[in-house]
């Protein structure tokens, strides 16, 4: 009875062994799995932040492209007026002169 015991008394001992290591398995295990996720869910909270600086450089980068068109409208209706304006300083200036040989 006394060898029974200590049999009994060994593997109680090895199945607690056995509990301990599972447990501390399914610990490390669980320990894991929650930095694991704490680092997919920094990693799509910084994919989310750099989405939205694109989409403000996007919308920077718009605004600037109508600001530069309407700049280009501007200049190329000052350029016409220049022109017209040239023009009509050529004819002025033609005029003179044909009155001016007149006079001579």
């Amino acid at each position: 009875m006394n060898e029974e015991l200590v049999t009994l008394s060994a593997d109680a001992e090895e199945l607690g062994v056995l509990v301990g290591a599972v447990g501390a398995a399914g610990f490390f295990a669980l320990l894991i799995v929650i930095v694991w996720q704490a680092a997919a869910t920094w990693r799509a909270r910084m994919l989310a932040a750099r989405e939205e600086q694109y989409k403000e450089l996007a919308a920077k980068y718009a605004q600037l492209l109508e600001d530069t068109v309407e700049l280009q409208r501007r200049t190329v209706e000052e350029q016409r007026q220049t022109l017209d304006e040239l023009t009509q300083t050529r004819l002025a200036v033609g005029s003179m002169e044909k009155m001016m040989r007149e006079l001579e």
